[in-house]
Order: structure tokens, then sequence, then C-alpha cells
């Protein structure tokens, strides 16, 4: 059996990255060790110089089959790993499965299909340059087909007809992710001041936000879910292995499961049969929360919600299709505080249509609703989205892309962005670390920074809720892996032989 080593690459534009352990990848490594398979987890999260942990560990490692998972905004940073990794083993099999190479594939098939080679084919082409096997899609069945010698180039499992589709039943079969494999104390997350780590009990989203990535791609769009006992089994594995009584359940929207409050009920018996009372939090779609939802939720220890409302304005609502009012949002706030359920109000602007205008409606709508914390992002076209899929390209300048909103007819711009190389669109730090790519007809992207800045520091001060801050990253020292193995906050490796 093979020795693999899988990497997790460092997330530099968060302003704390060791919150949340990257659940996909340790699926993965979970069906490696069930199929015999001997697997290094290289963990760079929070490492500054993650090169030269990577450096370091390739070249005592005895794997010559590297996996990478890589959002979006990871990508530059995988990039070089991948490059350190050439440099020591340039024969060796680099596999790039997760979010941005399901999106970009997204993007890519949509261009077949319309039999043109647009920004999407491109983007994938990239991809197919840098590494030796794609795997878009679910990751979990297709790990093993991906390290075989004779492994095609691309093995798409966002395939619904594929067999490495996940099914309900064959979720709820996989073995829990290999969380042994990471040090769970180096992370730090709590709810209501307990301890706390993330589960996934559901996947995929079906609506159609035109700023949400994945909105082509089957594996992002089709829920998948687990039985209530599976779950209920997972929160009562964490807390018995590593004492966890807090949970953060990461789904994209918990009640779109039609059996939530029957999983509510079952964690509530858990506690009941444990004798322990557990602290959650979970997102929730706004138009579907309802009385009977919040009090399950708030009997089985919710004290969080976190909604994705995007924006005050009725006009950016119907622009971005969130098939959610003010109104609907509105409502949700007041059921939330009638169950003492706190709100992480969940905000972006950049929309098709923004205009400052719109952008002072998020802000009254904010200080009305008072929520207990919030986010305000600028948004970014991402690959997979109707943003990015469905812009038309500038015939005076290559470089800017326009989509267009059929119903209204509203605008947004964007610059064209090599994701190898850019990151600084996602977060970043509050102190003038955003920076955007997009603007509209109506406000410029410097100035959508500016009300972005303004608005965040008005609301937080008005509403006495303090910036977010986190931990700075650390420091990876050579010594530390000059005697046999880097530390385990960066690597471990499983027992099997």
């Amino acid at each position: 059996m093979l020795p693999i080593c899988l990497i997790t690459p460092p997330s530099a534009f968060l302003l704390d990255e060791r919150v949340f352990i990257t659940l996909g990848i340790l699926r993965v490594a979970a069906c490696l060790e069930s199929a015999g398979h001997t697997v290094e987890m290289l963990d760079t999260s929070g490492i500054s110089n993650f090169v030269a942990a990577v450096r370091d560990h390739v070249w005592k490692s005895r794997a010559d089959v590297f996996g990478i998972t890589a959002t979006t905004p990871q990508l530059p940073t995988a990039v070089r790993i991948v490059e350190v990794i050439r440099q020591i083993r340039p024969s060796a099999r680099i596999i790039l499965g997760g979010p941005h190479v399901t999106l970009v594939n997204a993007a890519m098939k949509r261009e077949k299909r319309l039999g043109i080679y647009g920004r999407g084919s491109k983007a994938f082409h990239q991809l197919w340059i840098m590494f030796n096997v794609l795997v878009p899609g679910d990751g979990d069945d297709a790990i093993l087909l991906a390290i075989r010698p004779d492994a095609p180039k691309v093995i798409d499992a966002d395939d619904p007809g594929s067999s490495l589709f996940l099914t309900n039943d064959r979720l709820e079969a996989l073995p829990l992710p290999a969380r042994h494999l990471v040090d769970v104390s180096s992370y730090h997350y709590s709810v209501d001041g307990e301890d706390a780590t993330s589960l996934i009990a559901q996947l995929g989203c079906p609506f159609n936000c035109g700023f949400c990535g994945g909105r082509e791609s089957p594996m992002l769009r089709r829920i998948r879910m687990r039985s209530t006992e599976s779950v209920v089994d997972e929160i009562l594995f964490l807390h018995r292995q590593f004492g966890f009584k807090g949970f953060m359940l990461y789904d994209d929207e918990l009640n779109v499961n039609p059996k939530l409050v029957e999983l509510m009920e079952g964690i509530h018996k858990l506690q009941v049969d444990l004798g322990v009372v557990f602290r959650l939090r979970g997102f929730i779609k706004s138009q579907l929360f309802t009385d009977e939802q919040a009090e399950a939720m708030r009997r089985a220890g919710f004290r969080w919600i976190l909604v994705g409302f995007e924006s005050g304005s009725p006009q950016i609502l119907e622009n971005i299709n969130k098939k959610a009012t003010r109104e609907e949002n509105t409502r949700c706030v007041e059921i939330a505080r009638r169950h003492q359920l706190k709100v992480k109000a969940l905000m972006s602007m950049g929309h098709p249509g923004e205009s400052t205008a719109t952008i002072k409606d998020s802000e009254d709508w904010l200080l009305a609703m008072r929520p207990d914390d919030f986010d305000m992002t600028i948004i970014t076209t991402y690959p997979g989205t109707p943003y990015y899929d469905h812009a038309v390209q500038d015939k005076n300048d290559p470089s800017v892309w326009t989509y267009t909103y059929p119903k209204t007819g509203d605008r947004l711009h964007s610059k064209e962005l090599d994701f190898t190389q850019v990151a600084d669109y996602y977060k970043g730090d509050p102190e003038g670390g955003y920076h955007a790519y997009v603007w509209t007809d109506h406000i410029t992207s410097a100035d959508l920074v500016l009300m972005r800045n303004k608005l965040e520091a008005n609301v937080r001060e008005k509403l006495g809720i303090p910036f977010n801050t986190g931990f700075p990253a650390t420091r990876y020292e050579h010594s530390m892996g000059q005697h046999g193995r880097l530390p385990s906050h960066i690597l471990r490796t499983s027992d099997k032989k």
C-alpha cells in the first residue's frame, strides 16, 4: 500500500487560520486509511513560512503521491507548495481537489456546452498544466482512483451520473474525518464559552444566489443528507474523544433539512443521556426559518445562528436572486429574538446595481435589527458563480467582464484575476486590508472599499460590537524539523503500514 502525503495550504488572507479544521481533506484521508494506505497529513494552516515547512517535510517524506486541497483564495499558496514539491521530487504525482478545481471545472463544462473556449476553460487549463491529476467534486471515493499510476488526468466526481458522486447512503457510510491526523488542540474556537469544533451534517445548497460559488456544480447544488443517528453519533464521538461540548454545524443551510426538528431533538436527547449541556452554532436560511425550528434549536443548545442576509436593499436582494425579501429577513431576526438565539448577520456589497443608496439601506437595516455580530465583505466574481460564468468580456478592454442581471438590467463589472497569484480580494485585515476588483455603474472599486470600512466602523460603534480579532500566524523554525519530523501541529502520520 502507498504512503500518501495530503496537504492543507495556509489561508494567509484570514485574520485567524486555526479556527476550523478543514474537514474535506480529512474525509479523504479517512477513506485512504480505510483502504490500508499510510497517510502523512501536512497542515500548514497558520504557518507564516509554510514553504520552509513543506520543503523540510518533502525531503524526508516516504510519499511519492501528494494530494492538495484548495479553495480559490488558497490557490496562490497551493501553487507555491507545488513548486517546492517539483523542485525536490520532479517525478512526484500531485493531485488537486477541493472547491477551486470544482468551480473551475463547472465553469469549463458550461462553456463546452455552449461551444466556446472562455475564461473558465483557460483557468482549468492552468490547473491542467500544474497538476498531474485533477479531482473536481466529491473526493472521498475518487482519491482511490487518483492515486493509481494509470489514473486519468481528470477524475470528474462532480457528475451525478458517476459512481464517485456521493449519494445519501454513501455519505452516511463514509468513515468520520480523520481528525487524529491534525493537532485538534491547536485549533481554537468556542461557542458561548465552550471549546468547540465543526462538523458537517449535510452537503449542498439548492438556492441560486448570483454571487455564490458552485451554482453550476451539482456537488454544491444537490443536497446529500446524513441521518439524525449518524450526526448524533459523530457528536458523541467528538465529545468522548476530544471532550468538546461546543459544536459548529458547518452545513450551508441547516433548515433546508426537512428533518431539522428531529435532528435537534436527537442532539437534545444525547445531552440528557450524557448529563451534559452542549452549545451549538450554525447557518440557517432566513425565509425558511420558523418558530418551531427556533424552539427546537434552542432546546438542543443552539445559542447562535448565522444568516446570509447579504443586503438591506430590496433592489439588491432582487438583483442577487436571494429569494428572500427584507421583510422575511426582518421576520427571521424577530423569530431568533423570541427564542433567545443570537444572530450574526452575514452581509456583502458590490452586487449588480450597488450604489451609495443601497449601501445606506444595508447600514440602516443593520442598525434597526441590531444583530449581535455581523460581517460585511466585498464580493468577488468566483468561477462557478453566475457573476463569473454569465459575464461578457468588454470589447474595448479585455481585462473587464460585465454581468447583467436579466430581470432588472443592473450591471456588475469585474477585473479579470489570475487566481493562481491573487488572493487579497477575500476578507483580510479591516485596517485597510480589503481590496475590491468589482464595481458598478454607480460606485467605483475604491469607493466600495471606503464605504465598506465606514459602514463597519459606524455600525460596530453604534451597536457596541467589537472588531473581530484573530491569532497571528506562527512561524515554523527549521530546528523543529531537524530531528526526523515536523512538530505535531504541522505534521501527523497514520499508523497504517
